[in-house]
């Protein structure tokens, strides 16, 4: 009698364990790479400018023709930057290609700049792109009216903090940038990550564990309570925000 319920228990633990599995099974998680100009494609301009004591670099890239030209200063997303990431290599491309001039930075931490992107809040790097605008309007090949800002992915938290704290800005974008709480984005893309390994109810069990972990690390902290909204409130120019047409906000 024991030894059949040692078998049921067994069976059971084998059939819960198969439909856990059984997405990953018939889940295809393949990935089209994104194909764009690689950094050897690209002419540019090496330039240096400072935050306060931080010196920082980057790259700009100007449209063909004479100036001066409109610009736009990108915002990195999460994470060190490189110059080869086809992500902005392509963004600038398009942009340079209608005579819109780019200034790609090497994010603080990163490339030639100095400093620490980890422990940094949102406040602190949105300072590194307002003295790049600041930059920027010291040099004659360009327009200071049409001066704006592309915040790309994380990027996308910060441009609001920079059209709210900087004076005469032409334009914002945000390009798949969350609009909601950090504790709310880590919770999404928690939930995301874990649903292809199991069911989607699952899922959303165990992602605010998770989620209260990560809330923990070193380069979230410095903006663990980041709200975007209260920012955009402020933004009184054109803005505009894009995001995929199956990507799901709450």
């Amino acid at each position: 009698m024991k030894l059949n319920k040692k078998r049921i228990i067994a069976f059971s633990v084998i059939i819960v364990v198969f439909l856990l599995l059984l997405p990953i099974i018939y889940k295809d998680r393949t990935y089209t790479p994104l194909v764009g100009p690689s950094l050897s494609e690209i002419e540019y301009t090496e330039i240096y400018f400072n935050n306060g004591n931080l010196k920082l670099a980057g790259m700009m890239i100007l449209p063909e023709g004479e100036g001066p030209f409109p610009v736009a200063v990108i915002i990195h997303g999460s994470g060190t930057s490189t110059r080869d990431s086809k992500w902005y290599l392509t963004v600038a491309n398009h942009l340079q290609e209608n005579g819109i001039a780019v200034l790609l930075p090497d994010k603080r931490g990163s490339e030639k700049s100095e400093g620490k992107w980890i422990g940094a809040s949102f406040e602190e790097l949105a300072g590194d792109t307002i003295s790049a605008i600041e930059y920027i309007r010291t040099q004659d090949q360009f327009n200071y009216s049409k001066i704006g800002v592309i915040g790309m992915s994380q990027g996308g938290w910060i441009a609001p903090v920079v059209a709210a704290k900087t004076e005469d800005l032409a334009f914002v974008v945000s390009m798949s940038g969350p609009i909601v709480t950090q504790e709310e984005q880590l919770l999404y893309e928690e939930i995301h990550n874990i649903a292809p390994y199991t069911y989607t109810f699952i899922a959303k069990l165990i992602a605010p564990l998770t989620t209260k972990n990560l809330m923990k690390k070193e380069y979230i902290k410095g903006y663990a309570g980041f709200d975007p909204i209260p920012y955009w409130e402020q933004v009184n120019i054109p803005a505009f925000i894009a995001l995929g047409e199956n990507d799901k906000m709450f």
